[in-house]
């Protein structure tokens, strides 16, 4: 039994929730913007995980989702997922905030089909819960959380039912309480929730509140308040699990500046008062042990190369590969993976002056400490005044890029750098970017280069081309953070837009992925 550090998943996959069913774990995870959405992962031993499924490949058909008339909704879509399995059937809620809608998606297999379904009323980092005598109910709110009973049909409230607020938080300054997880252990009630401070000031930290029952007190203290020694960003936000041999752990993300929210593991214990009670003297342990109900499982990788070689389905449908996802809706009819055996063909639509209002942008997470990607991009149909790149893909953005001018190509690197440092929500993103370097090349084809670096939260980016089988740096090294802009970590993400004329396509070919110092 080998001993795996924590984070456990060392790439972006926030506000995670787990369950168990049988030997396997399941996890939901936030995808927000990204398309097709709602990432479902599995495992056998909480240690290493793969993909199972996206529950949807869109959510909705609106302008923003579309990336429509200069309409987005970035740091929107999808929030917070709550996982759940009853009687056969499991079960994903979540909420939208541009739609301000709350979902339902339900499936008797885990990998799908889904059925979608929506529940009348919002319920902000709701939490569902299956009690044993039937009554099915939903935790949710912010700073004050409310417990509401549903009707048997999850459809809405019950008229009569139980609705009280539970938790309220009485600090100063405060976001609050959020990110609910209800369960139910040994005839007592568990709400999980963390506790945001006023960005700036104080950490995140994840409080745990005990009731005897639903209709009681839930009385409350924090479980965990440890940054595990970075930069004061705490562990918090998610729930516990049971293994088949009846230890528990809690699985919680830490943010990791502009890497993301990453997934943590920590064991747990329970005091005389049932109180849970993490790792050693209530820190997060650096790495953990745990036994596999499949010691010898082989899982999938979470990231990935690509060659871009896909067959249709009988009914003439593509599925990439499940670490690749759009950056909002993918526009189907301008992109193709078999027009061009070996190839992502993305074509130029709605004109924009910036990646970010690009359609099809193809997105995959980078990888901790230090991830690089690059692949070869062959612009011989480009138009003037379009764009074709690879990007460090997050609200302060770099990229390096093909452009077509006056007949002529060109390589770039440009970016778009935050104004500060600060997690406030500004639309700096979406202006154009910042041109750093530029250099005249006499081809059309050309391999280009994207290296990040968040080691110790230094959250960089590097840009480089290749030339006679070497790599030239080009441009600047381009700060990353983590803003409510994007509310995302970093991504790699391939991209094609005009700026003059619609009409063009690029061909991206042999994208690479590699974890750890980039070759050279």
């Amino acid at each position: 039994m080998k001993a795996k550090q924590n984070p456990v998943i060392y790439s972006d996959f926030p506000d995670p929730d787990i369950i168990r069913v049988g030997d396997t774990y399941y996890l939901a995870s936030t995808t927000m913007h990204f398309m097709p959405g709602c990432d479902i992962l599995r495992s056998y031993d909480l240690m290493n995980w793969e993909f199972v499924c996206h529950i949807y490949k869109t959510l909705e058909d609106t302008p923003g989702h579309r990336l429509e008339g200069g309409n987005q909704i970035y740091g929107q879509g999808m929030w917070a997922p709550s996982l759940r399995y009853h009687e056969g059937i499991f079960y994903v809620c979540f909420t939208a905030n541009d739609t301000h809608k709350t979902y339902l998606f339900m499936a008797s297999n885990p990998a799908g089909p889904w059925k979608m379904a929506n529940i009348e009323g919002f319920y902000h980092d709701n939490s569902l819960f299956f009690d044993d005598d039937e009554k099915v109910y939903i935790v949710h709110g912010n700073t004050e959380l409310y417990l509401t009973q549903l009707r048997p049909d999850l459809k809405g409230p019950l008229e009569g039912g139980l609705h009280r607020m539970i938790v309220k938080d009485q600090g100063k300054l405060h976001l609050g309480y959020e990110g609910s997880h209800l369960y139910k252990k040994d005839g007592r009630y568990y709400l999980f929730t963390c506790h945001i401070p006023a960005y700036g000031t104080e950490r995140k930290t994840q409080d745990c509140f005990l009731a005897d029952s639903l209709e009681g007190e839930f009385r409350g203290r924090c479980i965990i308040d440890d940054d595990m020694c970075y930069h004061n960003l705490g562990v918090a936000q998610g729930g516990m699990v049971d293994t088949p041999w009846g230890d528990w752990y809690l699985f919680m993300f830490h943010d990791r500046g502009a890497l993301g929210r990453l997934p943590m593991i920590m064991p747990v214990h329970f005091d005389a008062d049932g109180y849970p009670v993490i790792g050693e003297s209530g820190k997060v342990p650096e790495s953990v042990s745990i036994e596999s109900t499949r010691p010898d499982y082989e899982y999938s990788p979470l990231n990935g190369d690509d060659d871009f070689i896909y067959q249709p389905d009988k009914k003439g449908r593509v599925y990439l590969k499940p670490f690749w996802q759009f950056n909002h809706n993918p526009i189907d009819a301008l992109w193709s993976v078999t027009e061009r055996p070996g190839a992502l063909r993305i074509y130029t639509g709605e004109l924009c002056d910036s990646p970010v209002l690009a359609h099809n942008v193809l997105t995959q997470r980078c990888s901790g400490p230090e991830s690089a990607a690059w692949v070869t991009i062959d612009g011989s149909e480009m138009k003037d005044g379009d764009y074709a790149g690879i990007s460090a893909w997050i609200g302060c953005y770099g990229a390096i890029a093909l452009k077509k001018e006056k007949g002529k190509h060109y390589l770039v690197m440009y970016g778009k750098p935050a104004q500060d440092e600060t997690l406030h929500a500004d639309k700096d993103f979406l202006e154009p970017p910042v041109e750093y370097e530029r250099i005249a090349i006499d081809s059309s084809c050309v391999t280009l280069k994207v290296h990040v670096d968040f080691e110790n939260k230094k959250d960089e980016a590097d840009f480089a081309y290749e030339e006679h089988g070497n790599w030239k740096a080009l441009g600047i090294c381009q700060k990353l953070y983590f803003k409510l802009d994007h509310f995302t970590g970093c991504r790699f993400g391939l991209f094609m837009y005009a700026a003059k004329q619609s009409g063009g396509h690029a061909d991206f070919m042999k994208f690479r992925y590699q974890i750890g110092r980039d070759h050279d």
